[in-house]
Formats: structure tokens, sequence, C-alpha cells
């Protein structure tokens, strides 16, 4: 689905990802682990169209079976191509009503009984979010907007979704709500890339796993494989 070779960005003089190499297969959960300032996000924004300092190769194959290079490409390419981002730091629009937010993911659609039946399929994995339909976003608590970002990005119907860092300063408890409701999303046929912190959870979901230190990769794996490695335990588990 998504074959990544020798990638590398830049943020002028910064060399922010060294030539790393990764691939996603459709039906998969794959994670993206390590530290601050790893490129991990850098990663993530570059196959999402919105770096501009990118060279390698990313090439997606969709459900035509044809290739399509994306380095290059602005960010609305890949969403009509199936590729969508819920980023880092959720950037809803916070004087916008829920959903209102949602239809905003739509914008590349047209199919109106479809976008309909994605805003409910969003209220059934978010709850909360149906309660709080007519809500500005900005009065929503930092879970529940995590849970409208991630639901915004499921509205432009995606074959590949990608999600930067969605556990970043939730309580505990809502953390294993949005991981089971990630698991739920790849489990009804989306393909999953996840960038994440959290180290534990994400590669206790993850089918495949990359450690990134200083922009390469060091470490890969089955998420099984890297929760067992004393390298990931000391560094990234907590010994």
């Amino acid at each position: 689905m998504l074959e990544i070779k020798n990638l590398n960005v830049w943020y002028g003089a910064i060399h922010a990802v060294h030539d790393i190499s990764m691939s996603i297969a459709r039906g998969e959960i794959v994670t993206l682990i390590g530290a601050n300032g790893a490129g991990k996000s850098s990663t993530i924004r570059a196959i999402a169209g919105l770096v501009k300092g990118a060279k390698g190769q990313v090439t997606w194959t969709g459900k035509d079976g044809r290739p399509v290079q994306l380095l290059g490409r602005p960010p609305e390419y890949m969403v009509k191509l199936g590729i969508s981002l819920s980023p880092e730091g959720r950037r809803i629009l916070p004087q916008l009503t829920v959903e209102e937010n949602l239809m905003l993911g739509a914008y590349i659609r047209s199919d109106k009984d479809g976008i309909q039946a994605d805003i409910e399929y969003c209220y059934r994995l978010f709850p909360r979010l149906k309660e709080r339909r007519g809500q500005k976003g900005g009065t929503l608590s930092g879970g529940e907007q995590q849970m409208l970002a991630v639901a915004r990005a499921l509205m432009s119907h995606p074959d590949l979704l990608m999600l930067d860092e969605p556990s970043l300063g939730l309580a505990p408890i809502l953390v294993e709500e949005v991981f089971a409701t990630i698991s739920e999303i790849n489990r009804e046929g989306r393909t999953i890339l996840l960038v994440e912190q959290n180290a534990y959870a994400a590669l206790r979901i993850a089918r495949k796993a990359y450690v990134l230190e200083t922009g390469a990769i060091t470490l890969q794996g089955t998420g099984a494989e890297l929760l067992e490695n004393p390298k990931v335990k000391e560094a990234y588990l907590g010994g």
C-alpha cells in the first residue's frame, strides 16, 4: 500500500530524517516510536505533503493497483488518494461546532448520504461527540478534542489513516479509550500509521513497528517483538 525508500527531510540546514525506508501493507497498524525530536512527525508530515524539504521515494498503491509517487504533491492530493492525517495538537477549529468540524473533514466529498452515514459512524465510535454535536470545538475537553480530530480525519473516508500523537496530554483512562478505538477502526478495514510517544500502548496494538532515533530507524519488528526487546524496554518502557 505504502512504500517509503530513502526518505530524507530537511528544515533549512537541519537534517531531520535520514534515509529511512519502511513499508505499510493494507490492513496493518504500523507504529513509529521514539523520543521527542526523533523524526516521527517529520516522517508522517512528509507523507501527508506538508513538508517541502523532503527527498526520496514515497509510493502509494491504491485499490486500483496503480503506483503513484507522493513527494512533491500537495496535501489535498493525498486526501483525494485516500490518505488522511489527524495532526499532533488536534488542530480543530474552535469556533466551529463538533458537527461543522466533521463536515469540514468531508470537504472533498459530494455524496451527501455517504457523508451523513460517516457522521453517524463517527458518533458511534465516539458517543460523547454526538452528545456535543452542536457545541463549539473550543469548549470541549482535551480528550474530546482528540476524539474530534480523529473523527474529522475519518470523514474523508480514507484507506490510510495517519495519527500523530493521539494520546498526547490525555489522562490514562482516556488513553486506553483512544487506543481501543484505534484498534476498532483497524478491525473495520482501515490501515493505520501511528506516531506515538506512548510506546507501550502503541506496540500493544501494532502489527509492525519502527524505532526512530535522531532521524534514523534503529530497530524494527513486530509490535510484540519490540515490546520484549531489551533496548526498547530500557529506553521507552521504563526498564
